[in-house]
């Protein structure tokens, strides 16, 4: 068994729902610590975070990852043991084996080789490792940005693990992620009786011209990076549950994915001028999840690209699609950030699992990337 699946499966075998880390981030630090690295464990209320470097000097390289995992759902419907790592034809089976417990592992394992062949390297490798990615993300990353910033810790570059290979390891690399802006909407009317609308103020109605524009609105053409921003409802609810009332609100909870064409005051004051149009009663909360980064291109980029052609002979490709991740707490800093990890298909799943081939080979890549950024 390889050190990278020997690690995945230990970690796999604790049970971690946000944001419970259950001890994750003490067996990385001491395998790290054996070999020179120093550790900084931060506690922000509930969650746990990991801050461990090896080197004093700049640039600093970073890779960053999460421990935490969602809950795995109906436990009867899973073929195996979600908290007991389970390898069958080939493949390791638990949560957390593919988001993102393997992708630490490979990180570890590839410091651990990078570090014992050069311990006099170039610059500072570190990780950032939290318990708070699934979750709130309130006390996680964003903190310890926070306490880097503080101390006056600028990264250069960050390597995250989270899942981002399509059909084979390494076959996408993101490059950067869209925004992600939360509208929680609330339509206030007046209740009444449906045999007397002239006595009540439907709010369904009300909103029915305002939604009807809101869905068609075009935000913005995309660019060569980005796709266009799209908008979705993900949620509307009115009424009492009775056929013979008129609801009194209407709650509609919505989203924006938005790309660097826009900015999140653009969004906001759209769609309250829309609101304001049709003379809505209403109240409206913002939430801002993210805001959108991109790593264009850069020493990052192409050390990575180099390094999936070198280890597995394939040109990589680039994308800013999917949800968000904590790369949009870190590139603000000026960083240069990439996602980089083992294949997604199976991610937040029923029978969650990572194919074992694919973790050394990963571990390899990340320490290829080490290499050609950090070598003399």
């Amino acid at each position: 068994m390889s050190e990278t699946l020997k690690l995945t499966t230990e970690l796999v075998n604790k049970k971690t729902p946000t944001p419970d880390d259950n001890g994750c981030q003490k067996l990385i630090a001491d395998r790290l610590s054996k070999i020179g690295f120093t550790p900084k464990h931060l506690r922000f209320e509930d969650v746990d975070n990991l801050w461990i470097t090896h080197g004093s000097s700049g640039p600093l390289f970073v890779f960053a990852g999460h421990t935490d995992t969602v809950p795995v759902g109906p436990i009867e419907k899973w073929n195996t043991d979600p908290y007991k790592a389970e390898i069958k034809e080939g493949k390791l089976y638990g949560r957390g084996a593919a988001d993102m417990k393997s992708g630490i592992a490979a990180m570890v394992t590839a410091a651990e080789r990078y570090v014992q062949k050069n311990p006099d390297h170039n610059g500072t490798i570190a990780f950032l490792i939290t318990s708070d990615e699934e979750g709130p993300s309130i006390n996680g990353t964003t903190k310890v940005i926070n306490y880097l910033n503080e101390n006056k810790i600028k990264i250069d570059w960050c390597v995250l693990g989270e899942p981002s290979s399509n059909k084979k390891l390494a076959d996408i690399i993101r490059i950067g992620r869209r925004g992600s802006l939360n509208g929680i909407l609330k339509i206030n009317g007046i209740q009444g009786h449906v045999a007397y609308p002239e006595k009540a103020k439907n709010p369904i109605h009300e909103a029915a011209h305002f939604l009807n524009e809101l869905t068609s609105v075009k935000w913005d053409q995309g660019n060569d990076s980005f796709p266009p921003t799209s908008f979705q409802i993900s949620n509307i609810n009115a009424g009492t549950g009775a056929d013979n009332v008129i609801p009194d609100t209407l709650n509609i909870l919505f989203n924006f994915r938005y790309s660097t064409e826009t900015s999140q005051d653009e969004l906001e004051n759209k769609v309250e001028s829309i609101l304001n149009k049709y003379n809505l009663n209403y109240e409206l909360k913002w939430k801002l999840s993210g805001a959108p980064f991109l790593t264009n291109s850069g020493l990052l980029v192409d050390a990575t690209t180099a390094a999936i052609e070198e280890i597995i002979g394939i040109k990589t490709v680039y994308s800013t699609g999917g949800g968000t991740s904590d790369g949009r707490f870190i590139a603000p800093s000026g960083a240069e950030v990439i996602e980089l990890g083992v294949v997604n298909e199976t991610i937040h799943k029923i029978n969650e699992c990572v194919n074992v081939d694919d973790l050394e080979t990963l571990s390899n890549i990340y320490e290829k990337i080490i290499e050609k950024l950090l070598s003399k």
